[in-house]
């Protein structure tokens, strides 16, 4: 799997070099130049998102000894450094800030529960948002087949969806539980109780509907403020575009990311993207790429430091427990 992982790795990004060859590197390396600081600008209004998705998944923890905002924002920077810069199926973030709310005091389960109802959440205010960035090309450009090809594909994902929620009604971890019984002839019980108190507290958040309800919305905030960094790289390169545009073009490349979870930081794909669905907004192949190479900028300023960070947090605690 993580060879795999990373042969599509390495395809998407002879794919982005053939892309940024073929439509002019110079040309790119020129736009990319002229943003400079502006582009770095962009790069650190993500921390504005980031803060706005840690409150969203903040308000799903019920009791007083939830960890603060900073805490959550500090788990939301990790998950997605780790998401966006190493080869885990976009699913490896998740796996890390798991245990790092267990470290800040929650219970195991509280901790799994509440990542995977914030994960579920997530989808479903990206389907809105994607509905929106298609709803906004729909509108300029009322008769482009590629935004109905996307928008059935899109409704094409509504029962995967609908399931995902109706597994969880029933228990996800339960059906787990029963598939491990089988595998495991009975033994590690303990393995099963826990799996079962896990699913009981995603049951409880659930049911807390105003927590969910207040999820969804704070997250389709952090999406929404998600294209101020498109609106300002723009700017920044000489090619400003209208808010609308810019939440049009935020909408598709996050849902063409999403759907390229396997390749690692979708590489290639998201620059394709770009190339794509820049030109329903009027930009030409050099500025939509030198926009795709900008986020990139935002991945390495942003999210490295997170992961040099989160490592040196994890080699204090290993030496700690050795001494």
């Amino acid at each position: 799997m993580i060879r795999a992982t990373l042969a599509l790795g390495l395809l998407g990004l002879a794919a982005a070099t053939a892309l940024v060859i073929w439509y002019g590197a110079a040309d790119v390396g020129r736009l990319l130049a002229v943003g400079g600081l502006g582009i770095v600008a962009a790069s650190l209004f993500h921390f504005i998102p980031m803060l706005v998705n840690a409150r969203a998944w903040q308000v799903l923890v019920p009791g007083r000894r939830r960890p603060g905002l900073l805490a959550f924002t500090w788990l939301v920077w990790v998950r997605e450094a780790v998401n966006g810069l190493l080869p885990v199926a976009r699913i490896g973030g998740e796996v890390a800030t798991v245990r790092m709310m267990h470290q800040r005091g929650l219970t195991m389960p509280v901790a799994i529960a509440s990542t995977v109802v914030d994960m579920t959440v997530s989808i479903a205010s990206q389907f809105l948002f994607t509905l929106l960035g298609l709803g906004l090309v729909l509108a300029a450009v009322p008769d482009a087949p590629l935004v109905w090809r996307l928008l059935l594909g899109l409704l094409l994902a509504v029962p995967l969806l609908v399931l995902l929620f109706a597994v969880q009604k029933v228990g996800l971890f339960q059906i787990f539980q029963r598939l491990f019984r089988v595998i495991s002839q009975g033994k590690w019980v303990s393995f099963l109780d826990g799996a079962a108190r896990v699913d009981r507290r995603i049951g409880v958040m659930w049911r807390r509907r105003r927590g969910v309800l207040a999820c969804l919305l704070w997250q389709l905030v952090g999406w929404t403020l998600g294209a101020g960094e498109i609106w300002l790289a723009l700017w920044a390169i000489g090619h400003p575009v209208t808010l609308a545009e810019a939440l049009m073009l935020e909408a598709l490349a996050q849902a063409v990311s999403s759907a390229a979870f396997v390749v690692p930081g979708a590489i290639g794909v998201q620059e394709g993207g770009f190339v794509l669905f820049g030109a329903l907004a009027g930009l030409p192949p050099d500025a939509a790429l030198a926009l795709a190479l900008a986020r990139r900028v935002r991945d390495l300023l942003v999210f490295v430091p997170a992961l040099v960070l989160w490592q040196i947090g994890l080699g204090r605690r290993l030496a700690a427990s050795a001494a």
